[in-house]
């Protein structure tokens, strides 16, 4: 029950309501075309390198500032925060990895005090988004490394690692993890975590963590 451990979260789906991916895509006029790529790739459906090129190239020449009414749109799932505290309370550490982008992921770790984060980077010139990434790609395999590594750096042993997402690309770290939960997730992932929570409230990780110690 008192053991140390890491949450590692997925971010998009999982920590906030929203895919990020999707709120730029509306902003670049092309929602659609993006949600529709997103919900294929998180059903394991598609390639996610390919996936996120294809998505990123759609936001071609928008501007920077449209970060701001991006971030404006952006909600914490119910009960994210809340995890986070108590799980500070027990002397534990959050990280987030994300398929998503460190321009909002940032934000979210300054507003929520997380500890740890990897997510993608969007090239910019002349203000202008180029429609490429910058610097490695967080695929599965990067995320289940930098879970890891995470782990290995904080001192806590993988059996107490809890790990939290909902789409293809989080399904080795939930498998790795002593505790991998499916949040709200598709049935592909659902269907291979070895714990699943439908109710859209991250407190209930909460008590699943503490079911499983007792």
């Amino acid at each position: 029950m008192n053991a140390k451990r890491l949450i590692v979260m997925d971010i998009d789906s999982t920590l906030i309501n929203e895919e990020v991916i999707d709120l730029l895509g509306d902003e670049a006029g092309v929602g659609e075309r993006v949600a529709a790529i997103t919900e294929r790739a998180m059903r394991g459906e598609l390639d996610f390198k390919e996936a996120l090129a294809e998505r990123v190239a759609l936001l071609r020449d928008l501007p920077v500032s449209v970060l701001e009414r991006v971030w404006a749109r952006v909600t914490f799932t119910p009960g994210a925060r809340e995890l986070v505290s108590a799980a500070h309370e027990r002397g534990w550490v959050v990280g987030l990895v994300s398929g998503g982008f460190h321009e909002i992921a940032d934000r979210l770790v300054a507003a929520a005090g997380i500890d740890y984060c990897l997510a993608n980077r969007l090239e910019v010139r002349g203000g202008q988004f180029t429609g490429r990434t910058q610097g490695p790609i967080v695929t599965c395999d990067l995320k289940l490394a930098t879970m890891r590594q995470w782990a290995a750096e904080a001192e806590v042993d993988l059996a107490n690692v809890v790990a939290i997402g909902d789409g293809a690309n989080d399904i080795p770290m939930l498998k790795a993890a002593g505790i991998g939960i499916a949040f709200c997730a598709k049935p592909a992932t659902k269907a291979v975590a070895p714990h699943h929570i439908d109710e859209r409230n991250l407190l209930k990780v909460l008590d699943l963590i503490d079911e499983l110690s007792s």
